[in-house]
């Protein structure tokens, strides 16, 4: 599958990259050089629930080029996103 579809159809903004990996698997690809904080893990928690009520059984991943914060890290893991950095 590994496609990039339009975030428009999970009621998400149109500058969110989103990538279908699987049947009911998702990547959030965020690919910018400033840490992600959590206040970007609070948007990027409510872009996967409105994914999550298009595709209520999805399985979200955080895909970035950015270092993350290890609080927000941990945030995002308690609530069953799993988050990877690649360069």
């Amino acid at each position: 599958m590994n496609k990039f579809i339009d975030p428009k159809e999970y009621g998400l903004p149109p500058s969110t990259k989103l990538k279908q990996v699987g049947t009911n698997q998702y990547d959030i690809i965020i690919e910018r050089k400033s840490r992600i904080i959590m206040k970007d893990g609070e948007s990027i928690l409510a872009k996967v629930s409105k994914i999550k009520s298009h595709v209520p059984n999805a399985k979200v991943n955080l895909k970035t080029s950015a270092p993350v914060c290890s609080k927000t890290k941990a945030f995002l893991e308690e609530h069953g996103i799993s988050v990877s950095v690649y360069s």
